[in-house]
């Protein structure tokens, strides 16, 4: 069985709801590393997760960098997505110092990306990234989802990930889009057996 690099029950869940196989999770793996996620990119933080826990396990390891990128500000939260106001994984003041710091701007462009890295003591790492475009709305709406859902509205749509609901959410996502381009790699496939 494949471990996905997450402590993240939110994570998880979508992850093995995309992939359709049963995963376990760092809770699942005694000495499990808290790896610190140093990377200036979310190629480099995925790999360092997945690797770090395929050569505790000695098996293949799954993990996700996953942020958003605002033009406006230069590509940021990126890699800091989690702890843009400073603490991590506090979502709402995350949001909160995001439309302070769009308070005057009219280019609300950003994008979600996810990098997912399939790893193995003895193997090449595979990479697959995902994005999705989109722009930050003026305030937050919906109850679904997590993170920056509540802001980001996709291209396409006038509804925020938190409004659209998980299953329009699961198809269009950066996330979805990256586990596709996993799914459609041979080997990925073969080590998933799907």
């Amino acid at each position: 069985m494949i471990t996905l690099a997450t402590n993240n029950a939110h994570k998880l869940e979508e992850f093995q709801d995309l992939l359709g196989v049963p995963l376990r999770s760092l809770r699942d793996v005694p000495g499990a590393p808290d790896v610190v996620e140093d990377g200036e990119t979310f190629e480099a933080n995925a790999i360092k997760k997945a690797q770090s826990l395929a050569d505790l396990t000695g098996g293949w390891a799954l993990a996700d960098d996953s942020g958003l990128e605002v033009d406006a500000l230069g590509g940021a939260p990126g890699v800091y997505s989690a702890r843009f106001a400073g603490e991590h994984g506090n979502d709402t003041a995350n949001n909160r110092l995001l439309l302070e710091k769009l308070t005057d701007q009219t280019d609300r462009a950003a994008r979600f990306v996810c990098v997912l890295a399939l790893c193995h003591p003895t193997e090449t790492p595979r990479i697959f990234r995902g994005e999705c475009e989109g722009r930050i709305a003026l305030s937050s709406s919906g109850t679904g989802g997590f993170g920056y859902d509540p802001l980001f509205v996709p291209v396409g749509h006038r509804e925020s990930f938190a409004a659209l609901g998980p299953e329009l959410k699961q198809k269009i996502s950066h996330r979805a889009r990256a586990l596709a381009l996993l799914l459609a790699d041979a080997q990925a496939r073969e080590v998933l057996e799907i």
